[in-house]
């Protein structure tokens, strides 16, 4: 459906993601990919999704002046906001199993936004789900990230993986915005811009 409506489009994903890339396939909409080195940095005073629309919007800026009149440009950024604060990708396998000790037991938030770019429009949208783990055993944390190596997950770890099946309670909200993009989101955007 998407295809044939935006059929005068081209659009452009700026994300490495696969998880990202499936979900483009998936709801058949055709793109390309094109990602630019970004210094994910934002002001300290920003919280929950204003992190997550700072970071979609300033990945964005790279390609600003430079996109044709048929072109849509898609960025977005994920980040685990627990106990009042921003979780990024672990660096180390120390790091990512701290991480999920500080998940464990708990309810979390996971925000995804999206920023839309035309040569002269900009929209951005956001999605927030409540994620509850159980208690974690030390063990179940050492077999996750020793097996899977969760690195280029935020809050180190991914809702579709065995860490996901066996410890996830509870779910408030989109599950596909915790894998990594609120998908009924980009869709209805989508149909507003291919208008435009």
């Amino acid at each position: 459906m998407l295809k044939a409506i935006l059929k005068n489009k081209e659009i452009i994903l700026a994300s490495g993601s696969p998880r990202r890339h499936q979900f483009f396939k998936d709801l058949d909409i055709p793109f390309k990919t094109d990602v630019r080195p970004v210094k994910e940095v934002c002001p300290d005073y920003l919280k929950k999704e204003e992190i997550t629309d700072f970071l979609a919007q300033l990945k964005a800026e790279a390609f600003q002046k430079e996109l044709k009149k048929d072109q849509i440009l898609i960025t977005s950024d994920t980040i685990v906001y627990n106990e009042n604060k921003a979780m990024g990708k672990p660096e180390t396998t120390l790091e990512a199993k701290e991480m999920l000790r500080s998940l464990s037991g708990k309810t979390h938030s996971v925000f995804t936004s999206v920023c839309f770019t035309t040569h002269n429009h900009q929209s951005t949208v956001n999605c927030e789900t409540k994620v509850t783990f159980k208690e974690l055993t030390s063990g179940e944390i050492d077999y996750y990230v020793e097996n899977f190596k969760p690195f280029d997950k935020a809050g180190g770890y991914a809702i579709q993986e065995w860490i996901g099946l066996i410890g996830i309670t509870n779910l408030e909200g989109s599950y596909f915005n915790v894998v990594g993009l609120p998908t009924y989101l980009v869709y209805n955007e989508l149909i507003d811009l291919a208008s435009i």
